[in-house]
């Protein structure tokens, strides 16, 4: 069994990344794993100041809602990301909260399978490219871990368009298949 840590990083009530999301996690639970579908819509996450304090001390000087998504990812063995594309690139609030776990760079960490979801109103095979590299940034600093997956939906654009979609069952079993 693993422990499986799912980050929806989409703000929009209805959002098809996160709907991605959720069938991963259906599907890692469906394989009996310990699954946290941790979604970033109300959480406070502040922007870094870059400061350098958590470098030296290990944590943040900012009280928000990142320690307890950081020690969550930490602890990990998978850890997935899900993101709607915008202008060819990861949301922002999923950019914010990388910048902000910079604390966890000298920690140890469990996690060595990192998966991303991605989704756009684009359906061009180069739509999700930019988002994935920026991911692979954060992965390399990570030695021991390795982007193992990637799934991508395009031509979603309102809410719950994905809903139907094939997509939706390929996040599941990619889930199940972690």
């Amino acid at each position: 069994m693993k422990k499986v840590v799912i980050i929806s990083t989409s703000l929009r009530a209805g959002s098809n990344s996160h709907m991605m999301a959720e069938q991963f996690a259906a599907g890692a639970q469906a394989a009996g794993h310990e699954v946290q579908l941790i979604s970033l819509r109300g959480k406070e996450i502040k922007f870094c100041v870059g400061c350098l304090s958590c470098q030296r001390t290990g944590a943040c000087v900012f009280k928000d809602d990142v320690p307890a998504i950081m020690d969550s990812v930490l602890n990990a063995d998978v850890v997935c990301w899900a993101t709607p594309i915008y202008y060819y690139e990861m949301s922002g609030q999923m950019k914010t909260l990388i910048d902000r776990m910079n604390a966890m760079y000298p920690k140890d960490y469990r996690f060595r399978d990192i998966y991303l979801l991605t989704t756009a109103a684009e359906d061009e095979e180069f739509t999700p490219k930019r988002a994935e590299s920026g991911l692979q940034g954060w992965i390399d600093c990570y030695e021991k871990s390795v982007l193992k997956g990637h799934l991508f939906c395009g031509g979603v654009n309102d809410p719950r368009d994905i809903a139907g979609n094939d997509m939706l069952q390929a996040a599941f079993e990619l889930g199940k298949n972690i």
